[in-house]
């Protein structure tokens, strides 16, 4: 005989458990856009805050997930690790030069990675018009790299394809701000 009672009971957890994912996830998609957004106003020192403030978030939405394995495959779950990698790489590229390993799955860090591009196209016309022309070239040379690295992959999720198709055309832009300002120096 089937029992209705238990199968009800383990359906409403589950609601229950991803509802609680919905809303801390919430928290850490806005502490990314928070943090990157104190990166574009290069104010690091905030963003060392939000650093700490996100972490702590994004343990306390780890400790939900791990209660369901569907859990880190809901929507809400993966993009706030999506949004919270690319604020993590963001940050410490700006403050070091450098990307950085980020303990999450590997799609999730991938996508995270390939949405890093549009925000260093951001600061590289930030910095261009503060007259920056090597740390443009040096952002360009950083989306290259990574997009040559994504290229090696072989993604069969459609997501992930469009997103690193969307790395191309960040690099695109990037080139042609580089030609641009080498044009305006001569």
């Amino acid at each position: 005989m089937v029992n209705f009672s238990k199968l009800q009971k383990a359906i409403k957890g589950y609601d229950a458990l991803r509802e609680q994912l919905i809303k801390k996830s919430r928290d850490v998609l806005k502490l990314s856009k928070l943090l990157i957004y104190a990166v574009h106003r290069n104010e690091l020192q905030k963003g060392a805050s939000l650093v700490k403030d996100i972490e702590k978030a994004r343990k306390e939405l780890d400790i939900i997930s791990k209660k369901s394995a569907k859990l880190q495959f809901e929507g809400s779950y993966k993009v706030a690790i999506q949004e919270y990698v690319e604020a993590i790489l963001y940050f410490n590229y700006v403050k070091t030069g450098k990307l950085v390993d980020v303990d999450v799955l590997p799609t999730h860090y991938v996508l995270g990675l390939a949405d890093l591009p549009g925000e260093l196209g951001r600061r590289a016309v930030f910095i261009a018009g503060k007259g920056d022309v090597q740390g443009v070239i040096a952002i360009k040379d950083a989306v290259d790299m990574m997009y040559g690295e994504l290229l090696k992959f072989d993604f069969r999720e459609n997501e992930v394809r469009r997103k690193v198709d969307a790395v191309k055309y960040d690099l695109r832009k990037l080139e042609d701000l580089v030609l641009d300002l080498k044009m305006k120096r001569r």
